[in-house]
């Protein structure tokens, strides 16, 4: 089983009069390949797939790996719901269509009890063979995915291989990695990226990268080579972007600074999220305008 690690990307989805831009998905995560990431991961949180509709959802994992063939790029699909049923579908859909792993958001609104999220996790790894990434984000979810209930998972459960930790808390990644020194802790947060690693992380998945795939490239590779100077040199110039970037709900900042950036053609969202404020378009610009995009 090969456990992703490294430089990630949460895809942003594109949108063009409604419907998903297949070319620009596609040349979206081109972009990515060419810049040295390392895996991408396509529907997650960042790619709005709260709103996407089941098809839509597997033609994103379809097309991420189409362009990923033949390249060292692998990806991670996202395959999560609050309806177990629905995660197992998606997860099987993954695998089938050449994915390489899947991450996996706790079920959200429901709040499942500790003994349901891991029964809920073991149903999905089971149901497949390769690797799952829980996705810890109780910001978002309503539930947190306990310690505890991660290392049992951990221990029980083959082809369960880490989290990806987006509760913000640099104690939480410390008391996972003292526990299991072999379980993947994978950032969820930009900002902390350098600490994580730093305490023994194995990557990022990251919602910068999609504009900056070449410096979250450089501060990853460097961190986990042992080269702790050069990754919080990265991790600290990028601390503005990383701040703006959350300034509204992701994906919100990250999808209009891609538009300001000329990366995307058309800045359009799925209901309930709609284009951020004018003020906060002004400061997105204005951060933009201290990076070089390439």
């Amino acid at each position: 089983m090969q456990r992703l690690k490294g430089a990630m990307t949460a895809l942003i989805t594109p949108f063009r009069n409604g419907a998903l831009d297949e070319a620009k998905y596609a040349q979206l995560i081109q972009r990515q390949i060419d810049n040295g990431i390392d895996v991408v991961v396509p529907v997650g949180t960042t790619g709005e797939s709260a709103t996407l509709s089941h098809d839509e959802h597997k033609r994103c994992i379809e097309i991420a790996v189409e362009v990923c063939k033949g390249s060292s790029t692998k990806v991670m699909a996202g395959a999560g719901s609050n309806s177990t049923r629905e995660a197992i579908d998606l997860a099987t859909f993954a695998q089938k269509a050449g994915a390489d792993a899947i991450l996996s958001v706790s079920p959200y609104y429901n709040k499942p009890t500790q003994e349901g999220l891991y029964q809920h996790y073991k149903a999905i790894a089971q149901a497949i063979d390769i690797p799952v990434l829980l996705y810890n984000v109780p910001g978002r979810t309503g539930v947190d995915i306990a310690p505890d209930t991660i290392f049992r998972l951990f221990d029980e459960v083959e082809n369960i291989y880490g989290v990806k930790e987006a509760t913000g808390s640099i104690e939480r990644c410390v008391e996972l990695l003292a526990k299991r020194p072999e379980l993947y802790v994978i950032s969820g947060d930009d900002a902390i990226n350098y600490p994580i690693i730093a305490n023994g992380g194995m990557g990022v998945i990251s919602v910068s990268a999609n504009l900056m795939p070449h410096k979250m490239s450089m501060l990853v590779h460097a961190g986990l080579a042992g080269q702790f100077d050069t990754a919080k040199m990265v991790n600290d110039e990028l601390f503005d972007l990383n701040k703006v970037l959350f300034i509204e709900s992701n994906p919100i900042p990250i999808k209009a600074a891609m538009y300001i950036a000329g990366l995307l053609d058309t800045l359009e969202y799925r209901l309930p999220l709609v284009p951020p404020s004018k003020e906060h378009m002004r400061k997105i610009e204005e951060v933009l305008q201290r990076y070089k995009v390439i």
